[in-house]
């Protein structure tokens, strides 16, 4: 399942760092972040729960980079 998120990141090279943690979280096979765009592509494992697999890439993005945002809704 593939899903895209609005964020809210401040530079491309935080954008690169949230990029590169996402893709280091368990039920994550794929994700691309965007600057230009502000969103957040990610596709799932199979079988990940989506849910709880965002809140992880979420913990994830703001060990690396603090004043990031994922919007979940």
């Amino acid at each position: 399942m593939k899903k895209t998120y609005k964020i809210e990141v401040d530079c491309a090279n935080c954008a690169l760092k949230m990029e590169e943690a996402a893709r280091k979280v368990d039920g994550v096979s794929e994700v691309t972040v965007s600057f230009m765009t502000q969103k957040m592509k990610v596709e799932f494992a199979d079988g990940a729960e989506e849910k709880g697999v965002m809140q992880a890439v979420r913990k994830a993005c703001k060990k690396v980079e603090d004043d990031c945002e994922i919007f979940l809704d």
